[in-house]
């Protein structure tokens, strides 16, 4: 458990000034009256739980794009990934295979209990994920950007729309950019959000048929080095017959970027190039010769692509929000109110 010793003093001077900021629209500053200390809480708790996990800091990225990505009702970014379960009864969105693995929860819950001691029933779970994310971003290496506030909170979740919305992990570079262009996303930004994956991590069972059963008659992907792809075997072993192969240890995660180290510094580009490339889907950007060469160009340029990176990540937040009347401020974020 993270001690939050950072909030020691801190908290007694951290006390909200009015009510519930005004508004339909995402704003800068948004919470400046209604809640002013919002952003700094959330970024000394992330800063805090990077100190003690890197893994779960790291898992804030990742859960707010799958926020952002998965439209229920025609609207995204709404914390509804936060949700253990809604009145309908349904499956939650985090009960999809979609969402295996899902890291940095905790970090919500944290941000959310200090937030309603501070200004009860004032900042949505959506925007502490939003804020959350950013912060992440920003210990891992991306210079601070501005993060607009205001979202509110969904009320609905459902599994089934997980699969529909997420690129699967062996689409080629062609099926991700359509998915992102239904989105509002081009192409260069789709490259450009890629890079989350220098940090994280995958299961085994999202990648260990490119190393033992990929293609009829080949084994191995061509296109991951070899080097490469014995480090992976070492890491995830498989026992069985060629077409049953079974992962000996299923739970196990290798890291995104163990090669270089976990940092958001453009170092995924080099990677895809040298054939280092986890998932199918990140070495697919390198087969097709438009987004092979936004590789290229961001390996090159990587304080350039950190720029585009945290420009990329601000218009995620703001793809189909909650606001004004709409939805509500959760007391807690893993339930509807």
């Amino acid at each position: 458990m993270v001690g939050l010793s950072s909030f020691g003093l801190c908290l007694i001077l951290l006390l909200p000034t009015s009510a519930i900021a005004a508004g339909g629209q995402l704003r800068h500053n948004f919470y400046e009256s209604s809640c002013p200390s919002a952003e700094s809480v959330v970024r000394l708790i992330v800063e805090d739980f990077y100190r003690y996990d890197h893994s779960v800091v790291a898992g804030l990225i990742r859960l707010f794009f799958h926020d952002c990505f998965v439209r229920l009702s025609r609207k995204g970014c709404d914390g509804s990934i936060l949700l253990d379960e809604t009145p309908s009864g349904e499956p939650v969105e985090k009960a999809s295979p979609g969402n295996v693995g899902l890291n940095g929860e905790q970090v919500i819950d944290v941000a959310n209990s200090f937030l309603e001691r501070l200004c009860p029933g004032t900042v949505s779970c959506a925007d502490i994920l939003a804020f959350a994310s950013r912060d992440a971003a920003v210990v891992f290496g991306i210079p601070s950007y501005p993060v607009a506030g205001g979202r509110r909170d969904g009320t609905d979740s459902r599994a089934e729309q997980v699969g529909l919305e997420l690129p699967k992990p062996f689409f080629d570079a062609e099926r991700q950019t359509e998915m992102f262009e239904k989105k509002g996303f081009s192409q260069r930004e789709m490259v450009v959000l890629a890079g989350a994956h220098s940090i994280g991590g995958a299961h085994c069972s999202s990648f260990q048929y490119r190393l033992y059963n990929h293609s009829a008659g080949r084994a191995l992907d061509p296109y991951i080095k070899r080097t490469y792809a014995l480090h992976l075997k070492q890491r995830c072993p498989v026992a069985g017959a060629l077409y049953s192969l079974q992962p000996v240890n299923p739970g196990m995660k290798v890291g995104f970027g163990e090669e270089v180290g976990q940092r958001l510094d453009g170092s995924y580009y080099g990677g895809l190039l040298r054939g280092e490339g986890l998932l199918e889907s990140d070495q697919a950007l390198v087969k097709e010769r438009t987004t092979r060469q936004l590789v290229r160009n961001m390996s090159k340029h990587p304080r350039k692509w950190a720029q585009e990176f945290a420009q990329a990540m601000e218009k995620l937040g703001k793809v189909d929000v909650l606001t004004g009347d709409e939805g509500e401020v959760r007391k807690v974020c893993r339930f509807v109110n």
